[in-house]
C-alpha cells in the first residue's frame, strides 16, 4: 500500500520506519497567491467606493449605489482571500492532516452566497424604482461609472498578477476576481444607462441597468457557491469522469480488479484519488501500483492512495502463488466487506 503523498507546499511530516531510507518527494511550491497584489487592488477598490457612495447619493443613482455595494463586497472579498491564503499556507499539524487548505473555499462560498444575497436586494430594490422612477443626474453618473471601469480594469489586472504568482488554480482568487470582472460590466450598464438619461431624460434607465447588474451578481455568486459546494461534497472535479478513470486503471496490466474509488478535491486545484486494487497472482503488486500512479499523474492527480493487493489465485496455480495470494486477499477482506461504488474489471476478449 503506498504511503498518502504530502499535501503541496507542506513539509512531509516524516513518518516512516527508520530502518529504511525514506525516498520522499518534496513538491517546493510556493504560495498560492502573491497577498501584495491583493492588497494593492483592495486599496485601490475601497478607497474609489468611498467616493462612490457620496456620488450615488448626490446623483440620486441606484445604479451608483449598487455598484458601491458591489465594490464592498469586492473589498470585502479579496480580504477574505488575504487571510484565508495565511491561513491555509499553514504545515497540516494535529487532526488536521491536510492543514486549512480548505479556508480557502469557505472564503469562496461566503463570496458567493454573499454576491446573491445583495443581488436579491438590488433586484428588489430595482423593481421598486421602475414601478416609481427617480430623477437621475445623468452626468455625474456617466462620470463615476467611467471611473469604476477604469479603476476595476486595474484591479483585475493586479488579481491576475497575483494569480501568475501562486503555483495552482485557487477558487479563492478566482471567487474575488469573479467580484471584480461583474462590477467591472456593472459599471459599462450603468455608463450606458447615464447616455441614455443625457439623451432622453429616461430615469428608468438606472433601475434597468440595475436589474442588469443584478443579473451578473447571481450568475457569478452561483457558479462559485456550486464550484465550492462541490468540493464540500467530495465530488469528483469538474471535468473528471471517475467511472472512465476506473476502467482506464482497469485496463492497465496485470490489473484483475479496482474498487472503492473515490476521486475528489482536498481544495481548488488539488485533486486526490484512492483506491482499491487487486493484481493477477504472481505479479509484482509494487510494479502494479507505480504505473497506476504514474496513469493518475497524466489525469492530473498527483495525491493517491493505492491499496494493492494480490487477487485470488485461481485453481490449479502453483502452491506458493496460490498461498501468497490468499494470505493477501484474506488482509484485504475486512476492507471490501462494504466497498462503496462499482467495480472495474479488464474487458474480456
Amino acid at each position: 500500500m503506498s504511503r498518502p503523498a504530502p499535501v503541496a507546499g507542506h513539509q512531509d511530516p516524516g513518518y516512516r520506519n527508520p530502518g529504511h531510507p525514506h525516498l520522499g518527494h518534496a513538491h517546493g511550491l510556493g504560495q498560492d497567491a502573491d497577498g501584495r497584489w491583493l492588497a494593492a487592488a483592495g486599496v485601490l477598490i475601497v478607497a474609489f467606493m468611498a467616493g462612490e457612495v457620496v456620488a450615488g447619493v448626490a446623483a440620486h443613482s441606484l445604479a451608483l449605489l449598487s455598484d458601491a455595494a458591489h465594490m464592498l463586497t469586492d473589498a470585502a472579498s479579496i480580504a477574505l482571500a488575504l487571510v484565508t491564503t495565511k491561513i491555509a499556507a499553514r504545515p497540516p499539524r494535529g487532526g488536521y492532516t491536510y492543514g486549512l487548505r480548505r479556508m480557502e473555499i469557505l472564503s469562496a462560498q461566503a463570496n458567493g452566497i454573499t454576491l446573491v444575497v445583495l443581488g436579491l436586494w438590488l433586484g428588489y430594490e430595482a423593481i421598486r424604482r421602475l414601478i416609481a422612477p427617480q430623477p437621475v443626474t445623468g452626468a455625474l453618473m456617466l462620470g463615476v461609472a467611467l471611473g469604476g471601469v477604469c479603476v476595476n480594469l486595474v484591479a483585475a489586472w493586479m488579481l491576475a498578477r497575483s494569480r501568475r504568482a501562486g503555483t495552482r488554480r485557487s477558487l479563492n482568487v478566482e471567487g474575488a476576481s469573479a467580484h471584480i470582472m461583474t462590477d467591472m460590466y456593472a459599471f459599462a450598464a450603468t455608463a450606458a444607462a447615464a447616455v441614455v438619461v443625457l439623451g432622453t431624460g429616461f430615469d428608468r434607465a438606472d433601475p434597468i441597468a440595475t436589474l442588469i447588474v443584478v443579473g451578473l451578481m447571481l450568475y457569478a455568486g452561483g457558479g462559485l457557491v456550486r464550484a465550492s459546494g462541490r468540493i464540500f461534497l467530495e465530488a469528483a472535479p469538474a471535468g473528471l469522469d471517475p467511472a472512465a478513470l476506473g476502467a482506464a486503471m482497469a485496463a492497465r496490466p496485470h490489473v484483475a480488479e479496482v474498487h472503492d474509488l473515490h476521486v475528489w478535491e482536498i481544495t481548488s486545484g488539488m485533486p486526490a484519488a484512492s483506491a482499491h486494487v487487486l493484481v493477477a497472482p504472481g505479479e509484482d503488486c509494487h510494479a502494479v501500483r507505480a504505473d497506476l500512479e504514474a496513469l493518475l499523474i497524466k489525469h492530473g492527480i498527483t495525491h493517491a492512495t493505492l491499496q494493492v493487493d494480490h487477487a485470488p489465485a485461481p485453481d490449479g496455480a502453483p502452491a506458493a502463488d496460490a498461498a501468497a495470494a490468499t494470505a493477501a486477499d484474506s488482509a484485504g477482506q475486512a476492507h471490501c466487506e462494504d466497498s462503496h461504488g462499482p467495480s472495474y474489471r479488464p474487458a474480456q476478449p
